[in-house]
């Protein structure tokens, strides 16, 4: 059992008002007790104002002074917002809870770590399903198998309609929003990626194959443009061993909050970054670029 969080709560400043800002980010920090949402600033100043009355926050008229109430800021915005705003958060001494992909292109994933690393904060991603048991416990039993292929999708129709639905993700597709879910999982249970291509459209339908430093080989369906019935995500494990199958079908994914939030807070208060941090993001963007670009040059996990 985990022992009952005894420190004072981590005052989080979110950024963002969108869909995923009010159902996930705002909803999971002002649960606590290991946080306390104290502050929201969007460009939409009123659809700031909504989430923070609905979780006792108060509405920043600025990003400085969201910056100026809180020790932790959360971001729940595009890439491109996300890398520049996280830049001038790090330098300012907040601790930064991030959504994937870091930026929207190498360069600026690049300076949001750097950025990091300089001022020593503590940084960790929304990469939602490394927080969940389950997904803890595939990869504890994957580390324990030779791997020779894998073949994995992540599949959803989000991108069809409704909320979801938001600009950056309809411009840019499934590769850079559910591309760092799977290369993760496959870079973490096989072995580390040392190449990655694509084929197809990464707005209707993208393939990833990837080559591992094991010597084994994997393959990832990405798509947020078909209909199905619920999202599906699966990565399935073959070598000499008996296969080992990962299917979120069952999944309660609430389950995987409470632990993000605690782990987020636990760091803040040693002020040491666990390992799903902003290196991380970096590596896994590393690998979308080199999809993107349709490259086979080597990958090397970043130090």
């Amino acid at each position: 059992m985990t022992a009952p969080w005894t420190a004072d709560p981590i005052r989080v400043g979110l950024v963002g008002a969108g869909p995923w800002a009010r159902t996930m980010h705002a909803r999971m920090l002002s649960a606590g007790p290991e946080t306390e949402l104290v502050s929201v600033w969007a460009r939409r100043p009123e659809a700031a104002a909504r989430i923070a009355t609905e979780y006792g926050a108060t509405t920043a008229t600025s990003f400085d002074e969201l910056l100026g109430s809180c020790e932790a800021v959360a971001f729940a915005v595009p890439p491109s917002v996300q890398a520049e705003l996280a830049v001038r958060a790090a330098r300012a001494g907040r601790a930064l809870l991030l959504e994937k992909p870091l930026g929207p292109d190498l360069l600026s994933a690049r300076a949001l770590a750097d950025a990091v690393a300089e001022s020593g904060v503590v940084s960790q991603l929304v990469l939602s399903k490394r927080y969940h048991p389950a997904t803890r416990e595939f990869l504890a039993r994957a580390r324990q198998l030779d791997v020779a292929g894998a073949r994995s999708c992540f599949l959803h129709g989000a991108f069809l309609g409704g909320e979801q639905a938001t600009s950056w993700r309809l411009e840019h597709g499934a590769l850079l929003d559910l591309g760092p879910h799977l290369l993760d999982l496959l870079d973490m249970a096989v072995s580390p990626v040392t190449s990655v291509r694509a084929t197809g459209d990464t707005r209707r339908w993208i393939e990833l194959s990837c080559e591992h430093e094991n010597g084994a080989v994997s393959q990832a369906s990405l798509s947020g443009a078909v209909r199905l019935p619920r999202a599906r995500t699966r990565v399935e494990l073959y070598g000499q061993d008996e296969e080992l199958v990962y299917d979120t079908a069952e999944f309660d994914h609430e389950d995987a909050w409470p632990v993000l939030r605690r782990e987020f807070a636990a760091a803040v208060r040693a002020g040491r970054s666990s390992d799903i941090d902003a290196r991380r993001g970096l590596r896994l963007q590393e690998l979308l670029t080199q999809a993107l670009d349709g490259s086979s040059r080597s990958a090397h996990p970043s130090r």
